[in-house]
């Protein structure tokens, strides 16, 4: 089964009905459909009653779609997952998740409104959003406490603003918060999203954070703008050396396996099992952008 790429979320203001028309056109691996922090209060309705219909109604081709629903310590967070999970076509994105009880109360909601619309029960996804100090401690708990989740993300501007501190230019504050939500994702077997960047000014220090969240070994980012997306994608597709490297690695397991050695060399050197499995993750990669296929 190819991989689902989740290299680039788009984030679409619920309340904007030309972005939610065109976004699937911008070439972003995944779609989010935001009901929260970008809409008002007073259009929290009409956002919702824009995205359901967009749902049932719009063909977004095969990209993933999400949507990032309020929080459910209100009525608007379960008014969200009535609308949302109804249409059968979106995961729900739960905002500022801090503790196991959070996702356990999201998921008795979806279970309930699952079963009275004779939807598939386990259909409908989630991905939690880790905002707080608390959400990063916990974050292991978190991504292991559902057969749901699909990912992880970090939320920067909620979390470092519960830290004291604000986003610098090289992103210190966020190294540990990172890591503690990439290590949960991995300990989970599933993906681990980065937040935004939101200085659409700022083109170098954008490709150096894409850089840095890669090289952490993060599956993707959340982008607020369509001319993010490309450098997220460029910075992610695995090189033509990685590739034919990976190939390489590939064959000669091949060949050690028809020689019946356990012993695996390449170019005199001995290859094991991590640099194996790297180079299948390049190989899988490469894959589903379109730039290898097995029998190549």
């Amino acid at each position: 089964m190819m991989k689902q790429l989740r290299r680039t979320m788009l984030y679409v203001p619920g309340n904007n009905p030309g972005m939610i028309r065109d976004a699937h056109i911008y070439g972003s691996d995944c779609i989010m459909f935001d009901l929260e922090d970008s809409v008002s209060m007073n259009e929290k309705d009409a956002a919702r009653y824009l995205v359901y219909n967009a749902l049932i109604s719009l063909d977004y081709g095969d990209k993933e779609l999400i949507v990032r629903i309020n929080d459910l310590s209100g009525p608007l967070g379960i008014q969200d997952l009535e609308a949302i999970v109804r249409t059968g076509k979106a995961i729900i994105r739960l905002p500022k998740t801090e503790t196991v009880q959070d996702i356990i109360e999201c998921e008795k909601e979806i279970l309930r409104i699952e079963q009275e619309n004779n939807l598939e029960i386990g259909s409908t996804k989630l991905m939690a959003a880790i905002e707080s100090a608390l959400g990063v401690l916990n974050a292991k708990e978190i991504a292991v406490s559902s057969k749901r989740l699909i990912g992880i993300a970090i939320g920067a501007e909620d979390y470092v603003t519960d830290l004291r501190t604000n986003r610098s230019q090289g992103g210190i504050e966020l190294l540990f918060g990172r890591s503690m939500v990439l290590l949960a994702a991995r300990a989970a077997g599933i993906d681990a999203i980065d937040t935004v960047f939101s200085d659409m000014n700022n083109e170098e220090g954008f490709r150096e954070e894409v850089k840095l969240i890669k090289q952490l070994g993060f599956d993707g980012k959340s982008v607020i703008n369509p001319r993010q997306i490309s450098h997220v994608h460029e910075i992610f597709t695995p090189t033509d050396k990685e590739i034919k490297n990976a190939i390489a690695v590939v064959e000669a397991i091949k060949e050690a396996h028809k020689k019946g050695s356990g012993v695996i060399l390449l170019n005199g050197k001995m290859i094991d099992r991590p640099i194996v499995l790297r180079a299948e993750r390049v190989l899988e990669l490469a894959n589903a952008v379109g730039l290898y296929k097995e029998e190549d």
